[in-house]
């Protein structure tokens, strides 16, 4: 949606969805609830021409603001939804009557998309079984239509983050690199991380081993309000290039990954690429299962500000602790590969193919949400 024209890249060809400005369908997009149709027609719109010059076997699309609706409903081709963070994420955060309206449609409409996709994928068995719950269809299983598949990392960043040795052998007077990656979001955790960081500067300010934290997704106008001790440690940047960002995790001592809620936790998964201890929170099913099971980290008890200072300082100060954690997050990582993950979706996609029904039956009415979802 965000172009009208189309590009190509080997066998990759991507179509342009945009919209005019100043046309009906642009006006419509900005109405609550309403506008949450025109992605789907769009979509719809794009898919039925170019299946029109050469069938499509089967259609993909995330069930984030379900783009796929329309195809799910009407076709030309089956929808296999993919499911990662769903609109209900923030539907509790969100205030304003408009607002809460505006997300209870997302969440209806991604509720409808997913009952008539003929298969669905969830990242992790946690995740799926709160989709299920969340929209009301079958949990992942065997024999089902809901299968459970991880993601891989970029080539990129494999290569990239294999070859990053951890800097374990920092001098007294430097300070421990922090690096926190994402948006200013509630369940992202970044509240907890900007009251972990006011705590953790007063300690260091009493004598704790000093440090510094780089923030990327994030402009540091956005955080003026900190205390001078705080913002002297603090780095700032609203967007980076992927290979600036490689060099931000190649010179980072510790990842701070405090999530309430990752549908996979892609964030984890790099972090182990480049073999980073990591902390993060026990809140996140996610984090349970990729930090905590693997030993690659530290998981604070609550997201809160204290619970996250907490562990972080541990790291921050016992650099055989860091060390260790590293060692332990190398060994965890490359857990999926993309020739195994790519084999185990085409066998969704075979299974939405033959099938001519619904992709699940209806197991409740997929009111309300998770609570760790919707918080």
């Amino acid at each position: 949606m965000d172009r009208r024209y189309d590009s190509h890249d080997g066998r990759v060809s991507v179509v342009g969805c945009g919209l005019r400005e100043g046309s009906l369908a642009a006006r419509l997009r900005k109405i609550a609830g309403i506008g949450h149709l025109v992605a789907p027609f769009a979509f719809r719109r794009a898919v039925a021409r170019e299946h029109r010059r050469e069938p499509f076997d089967v259609v993909e699309a995330t069930n984030w603001y379900a783009p796929g609706l329309t195809i799910a409903l009407t076709g030309p081709a089956p929808l296999v939804t993919r499911n990662s963070t769903p609109a209900a994420t923030s539907a509790e955060t969100v205030t304003s009557l408009r607002d809460r309206f505006d997300r209870r449609a997302a969440m209806l409409a991604e509720r409808i998309a997913a009952r008539f996709s003929k298969a669905l994928i969830s990242n992790t068995q946690l995740h799926g079984e709160k989709i299920a719950a969340l929209y009301g269809v079958e949990a992942p299983g065997p024999a089902g239509h809901h299968a459970v598949i991880g993601l891989s990392l970029p080539p990129e960043i494999v290569a990239r983050g294999t070859a990053a040795a951890y800097p374990d052998d920092v001098p007294q007077d430097q300070p421990i690199e922090l690096l926190f990656v994402g948006r200013d979001e509630h369940r992202k955790g970044f509240d907890a991380l900007i009251m972990a960081l006011r705590i953790l500067a007063r300690r260091a300010d009493a004598g704790m081993r000093d440090f510094r934290l780089t923030i990327v997704g994030v402009h540091a106008d956005d955080l003026k309000a900190l205390p001078s001790t705080a913002r002297a440690r603090l780095r700032c940047h609203h967007r980076v290039d992927e290979p600036t960002l490689h060099d931000l995790m190649s010179a980072a001592h510790v990842i701070v990954a405090p999530s309430r809620y990752e549908s996979f936790g892609l964030v984890y998964q790099e972090a182990m690429m480049f073999g980073r201890p990591v902390v993060a929170c026990a809140e996140d099913p996610s984090a349970r299962l990729f930090i905590g099971e693997s030993g690659a980290g530290l998981l604070a008890k609550a997201c809160t500000g204290d619970d996250l200072a907490t562990q972080v300082q541990r790291l921050i100060e016992d650099p055989a602790l860091r060390a260790q954690y590293a060692a332990a997050s190398r060994r965890a990582s490359g857990m999926f590969t993309r020739d195994t993950l790519s084999a185990q979706t085409t066998a969704v996609y075979r299974t939405a193919i033959g099938s001519k029904g619904a992709s699940n039956n209806a197991s409740s009415s997929g009111l309300p949400a998770p609570v760790d979802i919707a918080s």
